[in-house]
């Protein structure tokens, strides 16, 4: 990330460090790199991560070692090892970093690409699934995508004690119309084959559309959990669209599942964000059975949809004062002013490169400075500096001694305005 870019991902962060910490979430910073096993039980090994693109090899001891292609199974086997979630406490979690997958490099998607999310572990009830969801929105919301450009796809995936059979349903449903579904999809019917109806071959997708819906065969308590997180959706005014065919790509989802999409920017990745509930994830980690759910979103995908929305990342001023010397006569003090400013917690920038005076009025401009402070020989003469307004291009002079002091409070001024 070369500096534009990188200061969009702090913005990206800072949104979400105060919008999360509201919602009572804590950051959390799991490795890079972890033993291949938390990602083969947790995402299940049918997976296309697991399968096809994840960045997996053997250290010196011999140990098979991935770098994380998302977050949540990190930060769940981090959550057991250190017991957070120890007799029936709640950990509600949230990062941001990079994250690794094997894929075809296109528009907003990259082999190293990053991701900011949630997770909530402990928390059962559908209010906790509303929360997580609402969350996600506003995030979008506040960083300025408007809600007409977003579309909030929500189903559920039902549990153990109704997908298996439906899992079943789907597999016979493939193998009876094998001749019109590609390869991958007839390969699924044995490993994921509610995976198919996340397939993009446009004549998959339209015979999976015939496929027997998951929301009709859902037992009660999946039912009745699906229910209250729409109600609770509609109360806070979350418009959303049920979608039957939304399964997302990881094993260990159960019940609510979600996605938000966009219609501009992306091309045929227009997802931003997504995640669900996976109440059985820490178990396959040898743990108790502690329900938890979670969302992910890409930074790369989201800055697309900012761009495609015409929203612009705030501008932050790389120096609020440039500190101009007309000569090497004022280099002493230019650079002593310069540290004294920044000491009291002023954003400076002086000259290193011995440029000319109207030169380093340009590079003022180009940092974004709101005043300037000149020093040259005619001025220390009378143990002044001249200050300059970039904005109304007026003048006066300053007490060389009490510059620092001054321009503080001009700043202060100017900031009220």
């Amino acid at each position: 990330m070369l500096p534009d870019v990188a200061r969009a991902w702090e913005h990206l962060q800072r949104v979400a460090q105060e919008l999360f910490a509201r919602y009572g979430y804590e950051p959390v910073y799991t490795p890079l790199f972890e033993h291949t096993d938390v990602f083969t039980r947790g995402i299940g090994e049918a997976t296309d991560i697991v399968s096809k693109e994840m960045y997996t090899f053997e250290d010196k001891g011999g140990r098979s070692i991935t770098l994380r292609p998302e977050g949540t199974a990190s930060v769940v086997r981090a959550a057991l090892e250190h017991n957070l979630t120890a007799n029936g406490a709640q950990a509600k979690l949230y990062y941001a970093g990079p994250m690794f997958r094997y894929e075809r490099p296109q528009k907003g998607r990259m082999r190293q690409f990053w991701q900011i999310g949630i997770e909530c572990l402990g928390a059962p009830e559908p209010t906790a699934d509303a929360e997580v969801i609402t969350v996600l929105w506003r995030y979008f919301e506040t960083l300025g995508i408007p809600a007409a450009n977003m579309r909030l796809l929500l189903n559920s995936m039902g549990d153990e004690a109704c997908r298996p059979a439906y899992r079943d349903t789907i597999a016979s449903f493939i193998r009876d119309h094998a001749d019109g579904l590609c390869e991958e999809c007839n390969r699924r019917a044995d490993t994921n084959p509610l995976r198919a109806f996340d397939c993009k071959n446009p004549g998959c997708r339209e015979i999976m559309a015939e496929a027997p819906l998951l929301r009709d065969e859902l037992c009660e308590e999946c039912a009745h959990h699906y229910a209250a997180v729409k109600e609770y959706l509609d109360a806070l005014g979350i418009p959303y669209i049920e979608d039957s065919t939304l399964v997302r790509g990881l094993d260990y989802y159960t019940r609510t599942v979600f996605e938000v999409q966009v219609d501009a920017g992306l091309g045929s990745q227009n997802a931003i964000g997504g995640g669900g509930r996976y109440d059985r994830l820490m178990q396959e980690y040898g743990g108790p059975a502690t329900p938890g759910l979670g969302f992910a979103l890409g930074f790369e995908r989201t800055l697309l949809a900012l761009e495609a929305a015409g929203v612009d990342i705030p501008a932050v001023p790389r120096a609020e004062v440039f500190v101009a010397r007309v000569d090497d006569s004022a280099t002493a003090e230019v650079f002593a002013l310069s540290q004294r400013l920044r000491d009291a917690g002023v954003a400076a920038e002086l000259d290193h490169q011995a440029r000319s005076l109207k030169s380093q009025f340009k590079q003022a401009d180009r940092l974004g400075a709101r005043l300037v402070i000149v020093a040259g020989p005619d001025e220390l003469a009378s143990g002044e500096v001249t200050l300059r307004d970039m904005s109304t291009k007026e003048e006066k002079r300053l007490a060389l001694g009490s510059a620092d002091a001054d321009v503080i409070d001009a700043l202060g001024q100017e900031g009220t305005d």
